[in-house]
């Protein structure tokens, strides 16, 4: 599927996937928190499930600092993004059954050295927030309106 992208594409910082557009509220509360923060990303729908060579070549040939993957019931999609990249991945968990814990048990449950940070359950905006705050360490500017989000 198409990319909505917030600027020209190649510039971004973040990627944020989602397995599916009815996760579409998650996405647009992590993207409007991104964009507060002043971040530049990507936004792309890709399922692991029905569409692993899109997920794996999107993966493999973008220039983003981190992901963000939005997945709801197994939520094989951050883990899969983490199996090809070494760069940070934050899984924000689904609602869509069993309260999402479903979803965050799949996140949070990954093998020995495939790490995927994990927020709360549709909580993008967290993951929006902790996205920025790694990012911090590499673009320091970023501290001041982390700080004044926080408030």
């Amino acid at each position: 599927m198409k990319t909505e992208s917030k600027k020209k594409q190649g510039q971004e910082k973040i990627a944020i996937i989602a397995g599916s557009k009815s996760d579409i509220k998650i996405v647009d509360d992590t993207s409007k928190t991104l964009s507060l923060l002043g971040l530049d990303h990507d936004i792309q729908f890709i399922s692991a499930h029905r569409s692993p060579e899109q997920l794996r070549k999107f993966v493999l040939t973008s220039k983003v600092d981190l992901f963000i993957g939005i997945a709801g019931l197994s939520a094989q999609l951050p883990g899969f993004i983490a199996s090809l990249t070494s760069r940070p991945v934050i899984g924000v968990p689904v609602d869509v059954k069993l309260g999402g814990l479903d979803a965050l048990l799949s996140i949070v449950q990954m093998p020995p050295r495939v790490p995927v940070a994990c927020v709360g359950v549709d909580n993008g905006k967290n993951a929006a927030i902790l996205a920025g705050e790694i990012l911090a360490l590499k673009y320091p500017l970023l501290l001041k309106k982390i700080q004044d989000i926080r408030k």
